[in-house]
């Protein structure tokens, strides 16, 4: 092979790893920011998403969500508001100051809540031209949900499927860029919203991994071929013995896919 055709497809290949990188979002799922700290050194020089859930959003605050920024990382901030709009605009504006790259909202909270999360956004952007409009996201059902406990416990007849797309549908009519959603329904949803809405899917785990509290789950593989914009990954990653090497190895078969 010419070396010049080699040198590049290997910057193609490159490319395209680091685009997966970015797709993958790791969940800091611990109880405070020096934990979150230790895995974030293990991980340096992967231009991975960092996700921060309730847990630590409520016991680091703000800051580390300014931290993450300042190391590069693109950030979505995971505490599904749902609120009356009121509420939801307030915190979607103080979330948007702080820089972050996405957040997320319940879509059973409703058209006029979701609608007003955009709201709080745009009124920060307006204030401060330097920030960006993040990416705001609604939450379908959430992958430890299984059909059983949708129906007789929360109350929703049908199969789970139609309720996410249900959900996605109003949270594109709404304007929000996107859903949470098990990368089972990835499809369905591109199909009703088309390719631009995003799908941001929990519930993946690599072959052999075990569960844990997920019922609807995929392969990293599977999910970017099932089209899932963007996987979230932790516990395969967080508990593993070697975090980097089970973060590289995620990102490799994204790539593969």
């Amino acid at each position: 092979m010419d070396p010049q055709q080699l040198e590049h497809e290997n910057i193609g290949e490159i490319t395209r790893r680091d685009e997966m990188a970015g797709r993958l979002m790791i969940a800091l799922d611990y109880p405070d920011a020096a934990q979150a700290r230790l895995l974030i050194e293990k991980l340096e020089g992967i231009p991975c998403y960092m996700k921060v859930g309730m847990q630590l959003f409520y016991a680091a605050g703000p800051d580390f969500i300014r931290e993450l920024k300042a190391r590069g990382y693109s950030v979505f901030v995971d505490v599904k508001m749902h609120d009356i709009p009121n509420t939801v605009r307030g915190g979607a504006e103080s979330l948007t100051m702080l820089g972050v790259d996405m957040f997320n909202v319940h879509a059973s909270g409703g058209s006029a809540m979701m609608a007003a999360a955009l709201d709080g956004a745009a009124q920060a952007v307006s204030l401060h031209p330097s920030l960006r409009m993040p990416l705001i996201i609604a939450v379908t059902q959430l992958t430890s949900t299984s059909q059983a406990v949708m129906n007789s416990e929360i109350g929703i007849a049908g199969n789970v499927e139609d309720t996410v797309v249900r959900y996605a549908k109003l949270a594109a009519g709404a304007g929000l860029h996107g859903v949470v959603a098990s990368p089972q329904e990835s499809a369905a949803i591109t199909a009703a919203c088309g390719p631009e809405f995003r799908t941001v899917t929990p519930g993946i785990r690599p072959a052999g991994s075990s569960l844990d509290d997920q019922s609807r789950v995929m392969t990293p593989g599977q999910a970017i071929r099932q089209g899932s914009h963007y996987l979230v990954v932790g516990r395969p990653i967080t508990a593993a013995a070697d975090p980097r090497a089970a973060a590289l190895s995620i990102i490799e078969e994204m790539t593969q896919a």
